[in-house]
């Protein structure tokens, strides 16, 4: 009896945990009734049921079920095939998922760097902003004045030479290269520049000199025949006749006159590319070389995102000392002084040159191993031809600079369609496949733009440089177009070129706002009352707005960022190009006229162009939004046009086009997914 009390006991545990237990275990003294006896045999039957022999057709499956009967049911094909379908398209979708991410990493062109997706602003620090009242800018000053840039959508600032120097030569001539020069701080001064300067998300590149130092510098300064900087500097024996030097050969200085200069000391003439207070390095001894190397290293430690390196093609000569050739060969040569009247192929661009500019890459190269900090590089080697220039970029399996600095619109002294698009082609023409270009309309060596060119060619410029593939590049104040005129300086340098460093001009207060204090280093410019930061912020039409709406073009618009440049035609007075993207069925194309005011018919160039198209952006901002027929549009002097169309028959894809278009890296452009892909 006892037997049969415990048996029933244990039926009725089975059936409670099959039918309401859920989990739960019972006293196994609880009794329940059950309403329904007949589902309680078939439970029990089922959990008594051995694993030999299933019978389950009858059965459904219930919450609780014990593992065994559990796995009879999972057995069946009901259950099984939908449980291996699912697993089976879970594995193809990781697989698809996998595949298409693989794939569009594959496709997708290479993203835009830093110097490539926005302006560069160049600096002359000394005459950006006084922050101490002594006359000078200083790095605090520039500190001061990063929210403007910002507000000019400027990415990438560049800072000339700021290195403890003399004034010769507008601190070209380095008496140490890891010290800041007085009148512009301490080196603390530049630590928080460079935080300051990452906080706004920007960056920062400086000013290189490689090829000399001033002749107070440590290195010359121990320049006698024994020790460590015997050889730092080019030395060679030279006579003295009556107190005059006659030197080893006609070399002759960037500033005219020999490239030699007798020195007391070692009783030796020393080679100078430049002024004889800045003696050239000897880029032949390898000791140098690392000395460089490791100043390079200093300033990239300190944060810095990048360097132009100046002068690049005088840091090797010939190791002969053979006369370089006269220009005009019938003059005499005791006559020959400026340095335009010799061939300089003893002095310049020499064989192992460009083996030791890519030795500066392979620095940049080790400090750009950090994600998000890659290192910039640019050369300057003003001069050049167009082919020499282009050697910078390097070969196409060994780079070099990133991009050479374009300085050719910066030497136009008369402007015209003619003159602008020969400085347009000719950079890209000849630019390597796969490179980048930039453009700049002036720099500390150059006159300032108004002076050369005209004010009213100041919109048009900054228009041309924005619309052009590549990065623009600004020298501080042409984006308020600053006009300084020539005036009675007590300097032996070029006015024009001393001129283009006058102060900045921020607003109509004492000294243009560049300085409260009683005087400046140079004059500021006598107009600064109305071309100022200050009153252009207000004025709608005026050329700091106009170049405000070009930079935001430019960052949002990805037919100026990454399309294909096609050139359309020019004469003396207007240049038309397009800018266009394979996937946009959308075409931006510019109208810029540097002559006479004319009347151009387009649809003689691009023969599907519409009757009417907008014009997206005006250098006279009460056309933009209007629309022109494009049979007969008008363009007055200095004014350009950005107008935009519709078309799928896009002219780089063309036959007749072909040759005038140009792209630096392909990309297209899906509508369907969003993204750029280089499968074109």
């Amino acid at each position: 009896m006892a037997e049969d009390k415990s048996k029933r006991g244990s039926i009725g545990m089975s059936l409670k945990g099959g039918q309401t237990n859920n989990g739960f275990v019972q006293n196994e003294d609880i009794r329940e009734r059950d309403p329904n006896p007949e589902d309680r045999q078939q439970h029990n039957a089922v959990d008594m049921l051995g694993p030999g022999d299933p019978d389950l057709k009858d059965i459904r499956p219930y919450a609780g079920m014990p593992k065994e009967v559990l796995f009879q049911f999972s057995g069946q094909a009901r259950y099984r095939v939908p449980r291996e379908v699912l697993f089976w398209l879970t594995v193809a979708s990781v697989l698809a998922l996998i595949a298409a991410t693989i794939s569009i990493i594959a496709i997708s062109p290479k993203c835009l760097d830093w110097w490539q997706a926005g302006p560069m602003y160049q600096i002359y620090p000394r005459s950006f902003k006084d922050s101490d009242k002594d006359g000078n800018g200083d790095l605090k000053g520039i500190q001061d004045k990063l929210d403007y840039l910002t507000t000019l959508n400027i990415k990438t600032v560049w800072i000339t030479s700021f290195y403890k120097s003399s004034l010769k030569d507008f601190r070209y001539g380095v008496e140490d290269f890891r010290e800041i020069d007085p009148i512009f701080g301490t080196m603390k001064d530049f630590e928080n520049l460079v935080a300051a300067i990452h906080d706004k998300g920007l960056k920062l590149i400086i000013d290189f000199i490689p090829n000399h130092t001033s002749d107070k510098h440590a290195w010359f300064l121990s320049r006698t025949r024994t020790g460590k900087y015997t050889d730092y500097y080019i030395w060679h024996d030279c006579t003295q006749e009556d107190g005059i030097t006659i030197p080893p050969n006609n070399w002759l200085s960037v500033y005219g006159n020999s490239s030699w200069h007798f020195d007391e000391i070692r009783n030796q003439c020393y080679f100078h590319q430049f002024l004889k207070e800045q003696p050239d390095l000897n880029f032949r001894n390898p000791d140098v070389q690392e000395e460089i190397k490791e100043i390079i290293q200093f300033w990239l430690s300190k944060g810095v995102d990048g360097f132009s390196f100046d002068a690049v093609q005088f840091l090797l000569e010939a190791k002969h000392l053979r006369d370089e050739t006269q220009v005009n060969k019938t003059q005499i040569p005791a006559t020959i002084t400026h340095y335009s009247e010799l061939y300089h192929d003893f002095t310049t661009t020499q064989v192992g040159m460009h083996d030791i500019v890519r030795s500066f890459r392979q620095m940049m190269d080790q400090y750009s191993r950090e994600p998000g900090r890659y290192r910039f590089m640019g050369t300057e080697a003003q001069g050049e031809s167009i082919a020499g220039t282009m050697m910078y970029y390097g070969l196409p399996f060994i780079q070099e600079a990133d991009f050479p600095f374009n300085s050719y619109f910066g030497q136009l002294d008369t402007p015209s369609g003619d003159s602008v698009a020969e400085v347009i082609l000719s950079w890209m023409e000849n630019m390597p496949e796969g490179k980048w270009p930039n453009w700049m309309t002036g720099g500390p060596d150059n006159a300032r733009l108004t002076s050369r060119l005209g004010e009213e060619y100041v919109n048009v410029m900054n228009m041309l440089i924005f619309t052009l593939p590549g990065t623009p590049i600004t020298y501080y104040g042409e984006e308020i177009g600053m006009n300084i005129l020539a005036t009675s300086l007590n300097e032996t340098y070029d006015a024009d070129t001393l001129l283009s460093k006058s102060p900045m001009q921020w607003d109509n207060s004492s000294n243009a706002g560049f300085s409260e204090g009683s005087h400046t280093w140079l004059p500021t410019g006598s107009d600064y009352h109305t071309v100022n930061v200050d009153v252009q912020k207000t004025q709608p039409r005026s050329a700091l707005k106009l170049y405000q709406e070009l930079s935001l073009l430019h960052a949002n618009e990805l037919l100026l960022s990454r399309g294909w440049f096609c050139y359309l035609r020019n004469d003396n007075y207007s240049v038309v190009y397009t800018r266009e993207l394979n996937g946009i069925d959308r075409v931006l194309l510019m109208v810029l006229n540097f002559g006479e005011s004319s009347l151009l018919n387009l649809k003689e160039v691009i023969s599907n162009i519409p009757t009417r198209v907008r014009i997206r952006l005006s250098t006279n901002s009460v056309y933009t939004g209007r629309e022109v027929d494009t049979h007969a549009i008008s363009v007055d002097r200095g004014e350009g046009l950005i107008l935009e169309y519709n078309t799928k028959n896009l002219l780089h894809q063309q036959a007749a086009f072909r040759d005038r278009c140009f792209i630096s890296n392909r990309a297209c452009y899906s509508s369907v997914f969003n993204i750029l892909y280089s499968l074109c």
